[in-house]
């Protein structure tokens, strides 16, 4: 029997790069191997998203590029668009399998039948004996949750940052996301996985870890009792050695006065606050189904600039939501140009089939939203820019990322800002930087002292 060799392609958010990562470790327990590309593999794994409409014509994309480079390859569609339209895929030539999030923990056993080494047998031979090509079932029973790290290189000698995915699925029901519906309830990995996974990327040599979720600040809500995301934090600082822990998104009415203290007291949490706020205007918030009107997430973020003067915090907006009105837009720009935002990600509106917003009526037009969209990202330009030069002469620590640009080496800092240092350095060093220009790339400095 020969070697089986496979290969995923991930698409979307990091917990599904973190689904990734874990369909990749039990594929190489079975004794597969990796392919260098997907045209070079038995079997290709696409680990889908389907936030927007793009992300599945993405995935679709993918499917016929893969399937005209090698028509002998098996593909196996699993992921967020799999759960959403599996039988929408599996029409598509060369999909083999297709597996929704609901078995998305067993997809290694879907996916070795298909190599040759390991018997594949042909889809007419299948369908012949009964089995069906699409496995779903009901996502809101699933309680299996995939955890394995992901990392910030896309090659092994600049792995660094790895992303642990600590939480998956989401109780809320916006009107516009489709992901609850794909991923299920919220559900939290048990503390003592966390912290194994923690210290076995310590003892591996990483310096910072990124923890992840769907709605992370919801874990430990479904363990026990009184059991939250700030003890979640205390208990890693206090059961590893881990020298930097990284945070990502966090929804406002979670960031409270716990959270707020903790990571601005504690040396080892970078100062880092991702809020996700959608809109600025209150009529559009309460379309959405948010649990927070603007006033409160104003008085989020600026509790959380007083704790830490010099923190990055980012933010989700929507432009062209249903209903967004020019008055609706403008609040919520003002709302942006007041607070201390130092970076934000801009999405313009996608209906998503099945969601409430599908069906409002004032659908905004495209070109309408593009304009609102290109408006906020360069609002949000401006203050990056402000924010970096701020720091031009100061001193920041980072953490090195092993990307050459010319002469020098790729850094990120504690604050979540880019950073181009003076030589070639390896990665994973945590470095004191002395900040001497600003560029529209990041920042540009020098190393005074490796830590």
């Amino acid at each position: 029997m020969g070697v089986a060799t496979y290969f995923v392609e991930n698409f979307g958010c990091r917990a599904t790069q973190a689904d990734g990562a874990a369909i990749e470790r039990q594929l190489l327990d079975r004794g597969l191997v990796r392919a260098g590309s997907p045209g070079e593999a038995e079997v290709v794994v696409l680990n889908t998203c389907t936030v927007t409409a793009s992300a599945d014509r993405d995935a679709r994309s993918a499917i016929r590029r893969i399937h005209r480079e090698n028509p002998g390859t098996r593909i196996l569609v699993t992921g967020c668009y799999a759960q959403r339209a599996p039988e929408e895929l599996s029409s598509l030539p060369g999909v083999s399998r297709v597996v929704g999030n609901s078995h998305k923990h067993a997809v290694a056993d879907y996916a070795v039948p298909l190599t040759a080494a390991r018997g594949f047998v042909p889809l007419d031979q299948i369908s012949s004996a009964g089995e069906s090509n699409v496995i779903i079932g009901d996502i809101f029973a699933h309680t299996e949750l995939l955890a394995a790290p992901v990392f910030d290189g896309e090659f092994s000698a600049e792995k660094t940052r790895p992303n642990l995915k600590v939480q998956d699925g989401c109780n809320n029901r916006c009107s516009f996301c489709i992901i609850p519906f794909v991923r299920g309830r919220s559900r939290s990995l048990h503390l003592d996985q966390v912290i194994r996974e923690a210290n076995a990327l310590v003892a591996s040599g990483y310096r910072e870890i990124v923890l992840s979720g769907i709605n992370l600040g919801r874990w430990g809500r479904d363990l026990t009792q009184g059991t939250n995301f700030a003890a979640l934090l205390r208990a890693i600082l206090q059961n590893t050695t881990i020298e930097k822990l990284r945070i990502s998104s966090v929804e406002p009415m979670d960031w409270n006065d716990e959270l707020i203290e903790l990571v601005a007291s504690s040396s080892r949490i970078a100062k880092h606050a991702h809020v996700p706020l959608q809109s600025g205007s209150d009529k559009v918030l309460r379309r959405m189904h948010r649990k927070y009107r603007p006033l409160h997430y104003a008085d989020r973020i600026e509790r959380i600039r007083r704790a830490m003067p010099d923190a990055a915090i980012g933010a989700d907006v929507m432009v062209g939501f249903p209903g967004e009105t020019d008055d609706d837009f403008e609040q919520t720009r003002a709302l942006i140009e007041r607070l201390p935002f130092t970076y934000l990600h801009v999405f313009t509106y996608s209906s998503r089939p099945g969601t409430p917003s599908a069906q409002m009526p004032d659908q905004v037009p495209v070109q309408v939203a593009r304009e609102r969209n290109r408006m906020l990202r360069n609002l949000a330009t401006q203050k990056k820019q402000e924010f970096m030069q701020s720091f031009v002469g100061r001193d920041l620590e980072a953490i090195t990322l092993t990307r050459f640009d010319g002469a020098r080496t790729e850094a990120l800092t504690d604050n979540f800002l880019k950073l181009r240092v003076a030589g070639h350095h390896a990665a994973n060093l945590i470095v004191a930087v002395r900040v001497h220009d600003a560029s529209n790339d990041g920042l540009i400095g020098h190393i005074n002292a490796v830590l």
